[in-house]
């Protein structure tokens, strides 16, 4: 089949692209969020884009989802009761865990700290012990296990994670507590250590493994229910769900690892940004996807983005390759309050979400939200999604009026204002969190704004980090799902090592990550991925020896060659990395802990649109003027139709740009160029 479909599920919009895989042609569909069953609101964009096309569902092939269900059981708290297993001794090892404390100085004084996803009462302990070099140091006591387990038949538990110590040396202890809990547990979601994570550090494996078990359950669920809805739909393509780092896996391996799934719907963000910014020849960026409920913001090098090894929701932070997005609560529901307390104006992390939405939304909605503020503000025009969603301003009046009356704030339009700046003073930052933190400086990057809010804070943004020019994509509030529909399938093989350079060489090495590779490469092979089509990147979790944490750095497999440069090319970048994060070096001898292995399917050939080219002159897309209140005035902004602007239009600020999935704000002393490849490409005047 020549069509597949990218779909991100966000909390308050999904949003659909269509593809025609031979000619490149893309439609694209968005509605509101279902969250009672997020497979209603698909299947509605996915039809109404098929509509577009002129196709029924039944065309479709594959369906490339990237999805927020793990991730909303963490934050909510709605994961499974999870029962672990571990070895005798550590039975509280997720009650100790890392003695971090989040927060500023006298943190700990404030901090309450989470309650553990496996309670200890639901945690029990079975006799035998692995040793650090995979020896069985005690053998494993099968009558203990089995009457363990019914002592957790008995807790109810509704998931089960085994995570016994040593066990990323030797899995064999678990594998076979899993065949007796499967026998006691008929049907039970289970997750072992050595599989989930087999790697060094007893906490950061068993919570990681338990949190597996925690939203395991609803994973498997959700995706059985939409593989389900799809199948009655006579779609006959395959289900693929996006992973953490950006990557593609089939439903079922998402089913039994839904772990890997915790920033899916932010990645596929990241991807889409890097095509698109590839496309106005601007290879480093950051990224700013705002939606509805949150913002997700990345740091993209060489078109390349930033992958960490720990993934963070809410409070639990997991060992899992994801790509380095930081998340805060502000999106276009978020609430606008005062507390009582301080009488400061506050925006945020609550939201109003699909249900009930903003008051502008007209569906119960009171309480006053960002979106509320731009509509008030005048920078959102009445109708949005294409005529679907209609605005109300005055129910948005009404609610920042609210605000207005809590304060000191002496007009709805300054209260509105207020809301803004405050909501792009927290992306700001997120955005210093991947940038200056990690000793960049965001003026030496453009800025990629998208999502259906972005591109109306994204001028705001520029002007505040100082990243110019602020790139808005054709199509901004769905680019998560294109990033879902261009992307490839992945897998990754890891193993510990904890070896010191010295007794490395660069033969064993190689052959080592060979072999990693062609595990790795197993689950493309199942996928029936062409060996030729297929590719493979490796790197290194790597330290001076006696540190405590370790940086994560590529390997370039081709230097193994034999002549000594692998081992001393690993060392040489291990070096520049540590400098640049902490601005010094050690004589210590280097360390190597871990090596992975990510194998690569092919990503589909998509040509980008070109614009018709015209002139800077862009009144052939004028629509009408409108009154807006910017900088603390009134002031008159012109709205342009984006559908009919052309390759070296320049719209200059004040001024709005329209399109089905979102609206751009261009401020004044601000002018917008338009590319060729359709993206609009926002800097000071002063600039050109």
């Amino acid at each position: 089949m020549k069509y597949r479909v990218g779909v991100d599920v966000g909390g308050t919009f999904t949003d659909i692209l269509l593809m025609n895989e031979e000619t490149g042609e893309t439609f694209r569909a968005k509605t509101a969020s279902t969250p009672e069953d997020q497979s209603i609101g698909m299947l509605r964009g996915i039809e109404r884009a098929c509509q577009q096309a002129g196709i029924s569902l039944s065309d479709v092939g594959d369906v490339l989802h990237g999805t927020t269900v793990a991730t909303n059981a963490i934050l909510e708290g709605k994961g499974a009761r999870v029962g672990l297993v571990t070895t005798k001794g550590f039975r509280q090892v997720l009650q100790i865990a890392r003695s971090f404390v989040p927060g500023g100085l006298a943190g700990w004084i404030i901090w309450p700290k989470p309650e553990p996803l496996a309670s200890l009462e639901n945690t029990v302990e079975v006799r035998e012990r692995i040793g650090a070099d995979g020896s069985i140091v005690e053998e494993l006591d099968e009558a203990d296990v089995r009457a363990q387990l019914t002592k957790l038949k008995a807790q109810n538990v509704e998931a089960l994670s085994i995570s016994l110590i040593n066990s990323y040396t030797n899995g064999a202890h678990e594998k076979r507590i899993a065949q007796i809990a499967a026998e006691i547990f008929p049907g039970m979601a289970i997750s072992i250590s050595s599989e989930v994570l087999p790697e060094l550090r007893e906490y950061e494996r068993a919570i990681t493994t338990v949190a597996n078990a925690y939203v395991q359950p609803q994973a498997r669920l959700y995706v059985d229910n939409l593989q389900s809805q799809l199948d009655n739909a006579d779609m006959k393509g395959k289900l693929f769900l996006l992973r953490s780092d950006g990557g593609l896996v089939s439903s079922g391996y998402a089913s039994a690892n839904p772990v890997s799934l915790l920033m899916s719907g932010p990645a596929g963000g990241v991807t889409g940004a890097a095509w698109v910014a590839e496309q106005t020849g601007y290879r480093d960026f950051l990224t700013l996807d705002m939606g509805g409920t949150s913002t997700d913001v990345a740091l993209v090098q060489n078109l390349a983005p930033r992958i960490g090894r720990e993934t963070m929701v809410g409070d639990l932070k997991v060992r899992a390759t994801s790509v380095d997005v930081r998340t805060v609560g502000a999106g276009g529901g978020s609430i606008a309050h005062v507390p009582q307390l301080t009488q400061a104006l506050r925006v945020g992390p609550q939201s109003a979400g699909a249900v009930p939405g903003p008051a502008a939304y007209g569906k119960g909605g009171e309480l006053p939200t960002v979106t509320d503020a731009n509509v008030v503000l005048g920078y959102l025009p009445t109708v949005l999604a294409g005529g679907e969603i209609t605005l109300d301003r005055d129910a948005s009046v009404k609610a920042v009026e609210a605000i207005v009356e809590a304060s000191s704030l002496g007009s709805v339009e300054s209260a509105a204002e207020g809301i803004i700046q405050i909501v792009n003073e927290n992306m700001l930052g997120a955005l210093r969190l991947v940038s200056v933190q990690q000793g960049f400086d965001p003026r030496d990057f453009a800025l990629v704004a998208f999502g259906g809010a972005g591109p109306l804070h994204a001028n705001a943004i520029g002007k505040l980090t100082g990243a110019w020019p602020v790139i808005i994509p054709p199509s901004p509030g769905v680019l998560c799902a294109y990033g879902d529909a261009t992307t490839n399938l992945r897998n990754e093989s890891v193993r510990t090592l904890i070896r010191k350079f010295s007794d490395l060489s660069d033969e064993g090495l190689k052959t080592m990550l060979e072999e990693l590779g062609a595990s790795a490469r197993s689950l493309l092979d199942d996928e029936g991925v062409a060996k030729k089509d297929q590719s493979v990147t490796y790197s290194a979790d790597l330290r001076y020896h006696g540190q405590g944490f370790e940086i994560p750095v590529t390997i370039d497999i081709d230097a193994f060659d034999g002549k000594g440069g692998g081992i001393t090319a690993l060392k040489k970048a291990f070096d520049a990395e540590h400098e640049h994060l902490f601005s010094f070096l050690l004589n210590n001898e280097h360390e190597l802990v871990t090596v992975r292995a990510t194998a690569h399917g092919p990503r589909p050939a998509i040509s980008a649109s070109q614009l018709p080219a015209g002139t800077a002159d862009a009144s052939g897309a004028y629509d009408r003027d409108t009154e807006i209140y910017v900088d603390g005035k009134k002031a008159v902004a012109k709205i342009y139709d984006r559908t009919k602007l052309k390759a070296g239009n320049i719209v200059a600020g004040p001024a709005i740009v329209t399109e089905m999935d979102s609206t751009t704000l261009i401020l004044p002393d601000h002018e917008a160029t338009v590319h060729p490849s359709g993206s609009l490409l926002i800097q000071p005047s002063s600039a050109r």
